[in-house]
């Protein structure tokens, strides 16, 4: 004799044990206004004693949408990427969206186009390209909005968007911090040129030069990892005008670090270091390092936010957009030492 299958439980089922409609809960599991917290609580509680998981599939062929976000990344494991992602995953499903990451290459010229159409095939109501880099045009066709987070000058389209933390006034912000020190000019350590933030970053390091009439020496590069920092860093070490540097992220800023320490170049006694991100190892360095703290779920809210009203077709009151960083002063710079 075979054994009858069970059946799935449905939102009939919940609707009976909270005690409510069925329209009731499907307003609850759809996220709508108009219901009080009591019943909210009421059905999400009977929802979860049953087991009950709504149909998407269903849900999306009757409202015409996935309820569902997608993200294109790089896979990075840097910080500020790795930072930013989880935090999109937090605030989307926070807001009752789906999530789903598609990984892509820095070096895949075609990686992110084809990561945008994944996507698209998988279902989504929206696209977020969180780490923006130079992939020239990518342009987007109606229908389901695209947000990049950061600048991305090749990204065209009626349903594009851009939400740009300002990296131009992190490394302004940083400079200037070393200038107002009394640092006759600032050296900078770039990251990648493909990533727009990196560029960004170079903009404001010369900006803030150019502003106070301070000369603009030669900008090394790296490509984000300690390594690449303590490669610049011999470089910097080896030259005795250099007393201040500003170091496109933390990580690089550890390489630079270590290389100044090992030619005997005292920090911020010879030379100050200012880095950028704020990672959590950057308090307890030695010295610990002043640097340019970003708010990942500051810029990540501000973005969703424009894209889901674009999503769900409405257009709010624009929102002025807040600042994103902020220096971190700490033990790495100083005034620089009076020659005798």
């Amino acid at each position: 004799m075979s054994e009858t299958r069970r059946r799935p439980p449905g939102s009939t089922d919940v609707a009976r044990l909270a005690g409510v409609s069925q329209k009731t809960v499907s307003r609850v599991m759809n996220g709508e206004p108009y219901v009080s917290d009591e019943i909210r609580r009421r059905v999400l509680a009977a929802a979860r004693e049953l087991g009950y998981r709504r149909n998407t599939a269903a849900r999306a062929l009757n409202l015409g949408r996935f309820h569902r976000i997608g993200v294109v990344s790089l896979g990075s494991a840097l910080y500020g990427p790795a930072s930013q992602l989880i935090e999109l995953e937090r605030r989307a499903r926070a807001i009752g969206y789906a999530f789903s990451v598609v990984n892509t290459l820095e070096d895949d010229d075609g990686g992110v186009a084809r990561a945008v159409e994944t996507l698209l095939e998988q279902g989504v109501d929206g696209i977020v390209l969180s780490e923006p880099i130079d992939v020239g045009e990518l342009r987007v066709e109606p229908g389901v909005p695209v947000l990049s987070l950061g600048p991305m000058p090749g990204l065209t389209g009626p349903d594009a968007i851009i939400n740009s933390p300002s990296n131009v006034d992190a490394g302004r912000e940083a400079t200037e911090h070393l200038l107002a020190l009394g640092h006759p000019t600032v050296r900078h350590v770039a990251g990648p040129w493909r990533w727009w933030a990196a560029r960004e970053r170079v903009r404001g390091w010369r900006e803030a030069l150019a502003a106070a009439g301070a000369p603009e020496p030669p900008m090394l590069a790296g490509d984000w990892s300690p390594a690449s920092g303590y490669a610049a860093g011999r470089e910097l070490a080896a030259d005795p005008r250099v007393t201040a540097v500003f170091v496109a992220n933390d990580d690089m800023a550890i390489g630079v670090l270590r290389a100044l320490a090992e030619a005997g170049r005292a920090v911020p006694g010879e030379v100050s270091v200012i880095g950028m991100d704020d990672i959590p190892a950057a308090a307890y360095l030695s010295p610990p390092l002043t640097t340019i703290r970003q708010d990942f779920a500051a810029s990540v809210a501000q973005g969703l936010a424009l894209l889901v009203e674009r999503i769900e077709g409405r257009s709010g009151t624009p929102v002025p957009l807040l600042p994103t960083t902020h220096l971190v002063k700490r033990q790495s710079t100083r005034p620089p030492e009076e020659k005798t």
